[in-house]
C-alpha cells in the first residue's frame, strides 16, 4: 500500500526537535501556508458541492456533517456558526462526530472505528433522500466517516467527501469528491496542522458559497443573520443602513417593524408597504435580496406592480 501524504516524512522535519524556536514555528508557520494554497486545486469540486448543497437546504432538505477527530472539529465549527451567521434553522443541520458527546471531553480514537455508532448516526439524524451529508477524514478511509457517507448514499442523500489524500475510500464513494492534496505534516501524521487548516478553510468557502446560493449574503453582508445579542443587533442595523442608505436610527425602527428580520427591513426601507409585503417580494424572488429590491424599484413607475401592495397592518396607511 502507498504511503499517505497525511503520513509521510516532511522534509523540515529532521532535526526539528534541536532547532531553535524561531525556526521551528517558522517551519510550522511555512507549513501552514502551503496547506491552505492546497485548497486552490479543490475549487471546482467545492464550487459543485454548494450548489447541490444549497438546492438540498433550499428544497426543505438537512445538511449532515459526518467526521472523526479533529476532522470532527473541523466539522462542528463550520456546522455551529450557520444558524447564527446565515440563518439557517437550527434543526436543519446535524453534526455526527464519532464518540458523540464524549468526544468533546476526551476526543478518543477508538470510536473512528465504530462503523455501527456512524450507521445509528445516519439512522437517528433521519438522513434520506433530499438532505445532503458532508463526510470528512484527512486519510479518506476512517471507517465512521465512509459507513456514514456509505448509509448516507444508500438512503437517498446527496454525499461529499472531504479528504486530504487521492484515491481513497471517502472520495470514491462520493457524489462529490474534494481533494485537499496538503503536503506531509511537519510532525507526520498530525493532520490537527496542515490537513485540519485545509479542511476548516475548504469548510468556510463550501458553507460561505451556498449561503450566496441561497441568497443569505448581499453585496457581502450576512443579510439573514440571526441577531440574538448586542452586537448582532448593532450588527443588523448597520447592515440595513447601509445597503438601504437611511440612517441608523430609522434601521433600528425598521428592524423593530420587521421583527428582527434583515431583509424584510431593508425591503422597508426600499419602499415595501409592510412586512407582509415584504416577506411575499422575499418569497417571489426565492429569499434573494436584490431582485427583491428590483422588483420594488420597478413597481415604482407609472404602471405599478402589485408585488409592493398588500393590505396595511391595522392601525396603519402603510410606510
Amino acid at each position: 500500500m502507498a504511503e499517505k501524504r497525511t503520513e509521510a516524512h516532511h522534509q523540515n522535519a529532521e532535526g526539528l526537535d534541536i532547532q531553535a524556536p524561531d525556526t521551528i514555528l517558522s517551519f510550522l508557520a511555512d507549513a501552514q501556508i502551503e496547506a491552505a494554497r492546497a485548497v486552490r486545486g479543490a475549487i471546482p469540486a467545492i464550487a459543485n458541492a454548494a450548489e447541490i448543497i444549497a438546492g438540498r437546504l433550499a428544497g426543505g432538505g438537512k445538511l449532515a456533517y459526518a467526521a472523526a477527530g479533529s476532522s470532527g472539529l473541523m466539522a462542528v465549527a463550520d456546522a455551529l456558526e450557520l444558524p447564527g451567521t446565515f440563518g439557517i434553522a437550527r434543526d436543519r443541520i446535524a453534526i455526527l462526530i464519532a464518540g458523540g458527546d464524549e468526544a468533546f471531553k476526551t476526543l478518543a480514537g477508538g470510536p473512528e472505528d465504530d462503523t455501527e455508532e456512524a450507521s445509528a448516526a445516519i439512522a437517528g439524524a433521519g438522513i434520506g433522500s433530499g438532505d445532503c451529508l458532508i463526510a470528512i477524514s484527512a486519510s479518506g478511509s476512517t471507517p465512521y466517516a465512509v459507513k456514514a457517507l456509505e448509509d448516507a448514499r444508500s438512503s437517498g442523500a446527496a454525499t461529499v467527501a472531504i479528504a486530504n489524500n487521492k484515491d481513497t475510500p471517502l472520495l470514491k464513494l462520493a457524489d462529490v469528491a474534494i481533494l485537499l492534496e496538503t503536503p506531509p505534516e511537519i510532525i507526520a501524521g498530525s493532520t490537527r496542522m496542515g490537513a485540519g487548516t485545509a479542511q476548516k478553510i475548504a469548510l468556510n468557502m463550501l458553507s460561505t458559497l451556498t449561503a450566496i446560493h441561497l441568497g443569505h449574503v448581499h453585496d457581502g453582508y450576512m443579510v439573514n443573520l440571526t441577531a440574538d445579542n448586542i452586537k448582532l443587533r448593532d450588527r443588523a442595523a448597520r447592515i440595513v443602513a447601509a445597503i438601504s442608505g437611511c440612517g441608523r436610527d430609522d434601521a433600528a425602527r425598521l428592524l423593530e417593524k420587521s421583527g428582527g428580520v434583515v431583509k424584510t427591513a431593508i425591503l422597508l426601507a426600499a419602499g415595501a408597504a409592510n412586512a407582509d409585503a415584504a416577506e411575499k417580494i422575499l418569497e417571489r424572488t426565492g429569499q434573494k435580496l436584490r431582485p427583491a429590491l428590483s422588483a420594488i424599484e420597478g413597481s415604482k413607475g407609472p404602471q405599478a406592480s402589485v408585488l409592493i401592495k398588500t393590505e396595511p397592518e391595522k392601525g396603519q396607511q402603510g410606510d
